[in-house]
């Protein structure tokens, strides 16, 4: 299965993105608000220059307290992005992001976001493929 499958299934597709002025406290609210895990940091809302994530801010929040609110989001932001592309095999995926130790990947084509991909996406994708699989065999054997 490739990474096209996972976007041409999800509910939103777009990508959620602030500007590299906004603060953390703007990037706490809109992840709050969406129900979501990261936002991607661009200044065009097509080129990443990075992501923060819940756990950029709660990591900040215990270093430095609540100061780090006011701040920018590109003071605190993943600037050593790890992306893929609409042909990426989702195998390759779920390696990147369990060897990483993230839980979230833009999609890129062309320098151009066109989605992201999370951990429970890929997850949900591999867990789709191998009960076809099992279908499969399992009829092979009945002989259906």
């Amino acid at each position: 299965m490739l990474v096209q499958h996972i976007l041409k299934s999800k509910a939103s597709p777009g990508v959620v993105t602030l500007g590299p002025n906004a603060k953390v406290a703007d990037a706490a609210k809109l992840l709050a608000e969406k129900r979501i895990g990261t936002v991607v940091i661009s200044e065009d809302g097509e080129a990443p220059m990075g992501i923060l994530s819940e756990r950029d801010i709660v990591r900040e929040l215990a270093r430095g307290g609540a100061s780090c609110m006011e701040r920018k989001v590109t003071d605190h932001m993943t600037t050593r992005l790890v992306t893929c592309t609409l042909q990426s095999g989702v195998g390759d995926v779920l390696n990147e992001m369990t060897e990483g130790r993230f839980r979230h990947m833009p999609v890129v084509e062309d320098g151009k976001m066109v989605g992201l991909v999370s951990i429970g996406d890929v997850v949900k994708a591999q867990l789709a493929k191998l009960s076809m699989e099992k279908d499969a065999l399992e009829g092979m054997i009945m002989g259906y």
